[in-house]
């Protein structure tokens, strides 16, 4: 996907003054730095001193370490999955080769790779995510765990490989802030979890390649940070990872001063990303998880460096696994809202583990659950080894005095953010908050007052998820469409406009009328109504009723304003068989090998008609994780508003 001078066009539209300015810079920088690149600064009597605490790894609960043992194996073996592609080359990793394309990056200069277009580079998602070197984290826990010297040969065995073969500003690994401060990140755990190998010190502080990889890294982030309206995760994971390394790797006379930077950086663009009700602003449920990996990560660096946190920081972190803890359902899964790509912070933990209920096990340890809280069962690796370096909040006495919520939150006003909980582990999510976050809203889809239904943690009406960044534009713009979610289209089109990838230039606007959780403690019924303005000649109303007695879910959607054609689309989760007749859709699906069933009674003034697994335009489809999509059954429901009536849907479920 090859952006056009369009796109950048309107991409600059989206951009302040100050962000013009700060990027004039870089440019300035990328062609210095071409001729004249930074020279690392001699380093000697380098030292590693943030090991884990005596005793940590014999705190990590044996079946977590089991299952992180099984993968670092798969991983010795050279297999390994990435966004739905088979990897069996990972004994001998090509660091710059798309298994999915079958393509190698080319060569040269980091900012002249044209990483966008996937016919010259391949996929880049598929060439970063290996260099992010979260496999070789896994690989040095398993000898953390076991002591066996396979898992760390193995990881300075790629770690020289890496180092060798991409060269500072050199290729596809130099050009995203997000890979090198994440890969930092890795590095700083490496070295931490193979500190009783003889060969750690050998492999980093006492090798000059390494050495120059790290300083690199850390002059790049301190002198490429994302910006203005591209300050949304990435920022977050530049600073998270740069203050890492600057407080376990502080070999340089420039570490004290990145530090600091990184750490200002942190807190700022924390607070600036997060709601203060604790959800993440670009709305998108997995970069949520992603942020707060990062800021316990680097609240974990600084205070095994006996670094002082702004309180500020602490605070985000809290608020977040607060709303995390309220917004997941029975099964501990939290909404599929926004885009999702699988990034993660930080990974010690193998296949198997539930990420959600490690975040809140983590939390668990260093915040301290309430009462509300949803019970979590599983084990992990990374809570423990978090917990040995994180100061417990309740043990900080500089720490602020802090409100929590006294019971669980159903509506968070500042996102928009509505959870109805019914009998029978009836869940629904109503998204009556804005488009996205920043100017160019990243990270949105078009899904204004969409609805997410699941019963017992199975998808019932879903929210069908994002599939792909590049390289697929049809499919880009399938999944972020409104026609792709569960809500309401107008005249044909979307409620917010695209810019392009990653680029919304006109936004909806979503007001929240009615959010009246009250009777979901009493058997009663729960009600939420919100209105968007999307399509300017005509507004888009939508009320939502749960009701508990009668386990029945009622949908009401008016357009007031122009007479218009309408789509009205239900996209049902890949566990549900559909039968519809006419305007009524029988719906069924096995849990635990019991059956269960409910009946979707449709708005009778629509003509409706089921689609899957469509192609031309695409309709009917499902993404579970990145770089895959199943079939699935979705029923789109076609007429006219005349804005005298509304459209009425009913999800009954059965027993």
């Amino acid at each position: 996907m090859t952006m056009s001078a369009g796109w950048y066009l309107r991409r600059l539209s989206r951009m302040g003054p100050r962000e013009v300015g700060g990027r004039v810079g870089d440019t300035v920088r990328r062609r210095r730095w071409r001729s004249a690149p930074p020279d690392c600064p001699r380093v000697t009597g380098a030292r590693f001193t943030a090991a884990l605490p005596a005793g940590t790894i014999a705190a990590i609960p044996p079946d977590a370490a089991k299952r992180l043992v099984a993968e670092a194996d798969r991983l010795m073996a050279g297999h390994a999955e990435y966004f739905g592609v088979v990897r069996d080359d990972l004994a001998d990793p090509d660091w710059w080769y798309d298994p999915k394309t079958g393509r190698r990056a080319p060569s040269g200069y980091a900012f002249d790779v044209p990483y966008r277009n996937e016919d010259a580079a391949g996929d880049v998602k598929q060439i970063w995510e290996l260099s992010r070197h979260q496999y070789l984290t896994v690989l040095a826990a398993a000898y953390a765990i076991t002591g066996d010297e396979r898992y760390a040969e193995r990881v300075a065995e790629h770690l020289r490989s890496w180092w060798t073969g991409n060269p500072p500003l050199r290729g596809v690994h130099w050009i995203s802030g997000i890979e090198l401060g994440i890969r930092l990140l890795s590095w700083v755990w490496i070295r931490r979890l193979l500190d009783g190998w003889p060969g750690a010190a050998g492999l980093f502080e006492d090798n000059p390649v390494a050495v120059n990889q790290v300083w690199h890294h850390q002059r790049w982030l301190a002198a490429f940070p994302s910006r203005g309206s591209s300050a949304n995760n990435h920022v977050i994971a530049e600073a998270a990872g740069q203050f890492a390394a600057a407080c376990a790797f502080a070999w340089f006379p420039s570490s004290a001063r990145w530090r600091f930077g990184a750490l200002r950086s942190l807190e700022r663009h924390l607070r600036e990303n997060t709601f203060h009700s604790g959800l993440n602003r670009e709305l998108a449920t997995e970069y949520h998880g992603l942020v707060l990996e990062l800021g316990l990560a680097a609240v974990a660096e600084a205070d095994a460096a006996a670094v002082p946190v702004p309180a500020s920081v602490r605070l985000v972190l809290l608020r977040m696994t607060d709303a995390l803890a309220a917004v997941v359902d029975s099964r501990l899964r939290p909404p599929r809202q926004g885009d999702a790509d699988d990034g993660h912070g930080l990974v010690v933990d193998g296949t198997g583990t539930d990420r959600w209920a490690s975040l809140l096990a983590t939390g668990d340890a260093v915040f301290g659950r309430l009462d509300w809280w949803p019970t979590v069962t599983g084990t992990d690796v990374r809570t423990p080894l978090l917990a040995a370096l994180i100061r417990p909040f309740a043990k900080i006495t500089t720490a602020p005095a802090v409100t929590r919520p006294a019971s669980r939150p159903a509506h968070f006003a500042d996102a928009g953010m509505t959870i109805l909980r019914g009998p029978g582990e009836i869940w629904c999510r109503c998204d009556g908050g804005p488009h996205g976050f920043l100017s160019i809203a990243a990270h949105a889809h078009a899904d204004a007052l969409s609805v997410e239904v699941r019963h017992d943690g199975v998808d019932v009406l879903a929210d069908p998820g994002t599939y792909c960044y590049h390289g697929q534009p049809e499919w880009r713009r399938y999944f972020r469409s409104t026609l792709g979610h569960n809500t309401l289209q107008w005249d044909g089109g979307d409620q917010s406009v695209s810019g392009g990838p990653f680029l919304w230039t006109r936004h909806a606007r979503t007001r929240v009328l009615v959010a009246d959780t009250s009777g979901a403690s009493d058997g009663g019924t729960v009600r939420w109504c919100a209105e968007h303005d999307g399509y300017q000649r005509s507004v888009h109303r939508r009320r939502v009723e749960l009701t508990a007695a009668s386990q029945e879910l009622r949908v009401v959607d008016e357009v007031h304003g122009e007479r218009g054609p309408v789509r009205l689309a239900f996209h049902l989760g890949p566990a549900i068989a559909a039968d519809l007749v006419g305007n009524r859709a029988v719906l069924s699906w096995t849990l635990d090998g019991e059956d269960r069933s409910a009946v979707l009674d449709l708005p009778g003034q629509l003509s409706w008609r089921a689609h899957r697994g469509e192609t031309a335009p695409p309709l009917g489809w499902y993404s579970a994780g990145f770089g895959r999509k199943e079939p699935t059954t979705t029923l789109v429901g076609t007429g006219f508003a005349d804005g005298v009536e509304g459209f009425t849907t009913v999800l009954g479920f059965r027993g």
